[in-house]
């Protein structure tokens, strides 16, 4: 199993160096199925190696949960971009966590509509019905509460994002249905 191993780190390597990256001189992160990265990797022109650094943190933070700088590092080896274009990336992007997360991650957004429209009221609630204060994790790992800048629904504000699922015009009665019917 060990050779095969070895023999596929090699042939990705190979790949990588022939579309004019450079072989990961970080080690393969535990939980990265570099099969995904490759077939990843092949749906892009070769001198766009670049347009994949979100793709891949994506899909390494599918598989690990979250990221950390060195699995940044990690996908600009890979790439043979700059370091600093993943590491960016990473601190830039609020869909990037940089630490565990519960399983519900809820967003809510604090720019100014969603300010005007009572996100604060909206916070407040969620953090008294979650027992936990925003940028936390309840103990039981279920639910994370995250502040964000913008989820661009300005016109139906406020709004939160729980996961991958928007959900606007809230009240805290809403909130509440939706925390809820949440697995």
């Amino acid at each position: 199993m060990s050779c095969l191993k070895d023999k596929f780190d090699r042939y990705l390597n190979d790949v990588a160096l022939s579309e004019g990256g450079q072989a990961p001189a970080e080690p393969v992160p535990a939980g990265v199925d570099l099969e995904a990265f490759a077939a990843l990797r092949k749906t892009y022109p070769a001198n766009m190696a670049s347009s994949l650094v979100l793709p891949l943190l994506q899909l390494m933070q599918q598989a690990k949960g979250h990221l950390t700088e060195s699995d940044a590092v990690f996908v600009a080896d890979y790439l043979g971009v700059p370091a600093m274009q993943a590491v960016e990336a990473l601190s830039w992007y609020t869909m990037l966590y940089r630490e565990p997360v519960g399983r519900q991650v809820v967003k809510v957004c604090r720019n100014i509509a969603c300010s005007l429209m009572g996100a604060e009221r909206l916070i407040a609630h969620l953090e008294k019905k979650l027992g936990i204060k925003a940028g936390e994790t309840t103990p039981d790992g279920r639910y994370t509460l995250l502040l964000v800048e913008c989820l661009a629904s300005c016109g139906t504000a406020p709004a939160m994002q729980v996961n991958d699922t928007y959900h606007e015009c809230l009240t805290e009665e809403k909130i509440d249905r939706i925390l809820e019917e949440l697995p």
